[in-house]
C-alpha cells in the first residue's frame, strides 16, 4: 500500500470538506476560484455551422470567447434572444440552434468582439 506524502484529508469536523489540491475547507478555498475565474478561449472568436452528430439538424457555434462562465452564459443568452431561436453554452462553446451565423457576427461585432467566421 502507498503512502501519500500529501495525505488524504477529504473531511474535517471543525471546517467541513476539504480541498485535496490546497488543503482548505471549500468555502476557503483558493485554488478552485482562481480555476474558475480564469477565461477560457484564445481571444479569437470563431463563428461556426456544423451538422455533425447531430441528425442532420444545423447549429451555430460561437467557440473562443475570452469570458468567465457567468458572463458567457450571458453573451449566449443574448445571442439566442437576437436569433429567436434556442441553445446552450457547453464546454465554453455557445451552440445555437439552426444557421444564424451572420446574425450572429452582426450581433457579436455590434457587441465588441471581432468575429471570424470559420469553416466552410
Amino acid at each position: 500500500m502507498k503512502s501519500r506524502s500529501n495525505g488524504g484529508l477529504v473531511y474535517s469536523t471543525d471546517g467541513g470538506r476539504m480541498c485535496p489540491a490546497c488543503r482548505q475547507p471549500l468555502a476557503a478555498c483558493t485554488c478552485q476560484a482562481s480555476a474558475h475565474a480564469a477565461p477560457q478561449g484564445d481571444g479569437v472568436v470563431r463563428v461556426s455551422r456544423q451538422t455533425k452528430g447531430r441528425g442532420g439538424k444545423c447549429v451555430t457555434l460561437v467557440k473562443g470567447v475570452a469570458l468567465d462562465a457567468a458572463a458567457l452564459a450571458a453573451l449566449g443568452k443574448q445571442l439566442r434572444t437576437a436569433c429567436g431561436s434556442g441553445g446552450t453554452v457547453k464546454d465554453g462553446v455557445i451552440e445555437i440552434q439552426g444557421d444564424h451565423c451572420e446574425l450572429v457576427m452582426a450581433k457579436l461585432h455590434q457587441l465588441g468582439h471581432q468575429p471570424k467566421r470559420a469553416g466552410g
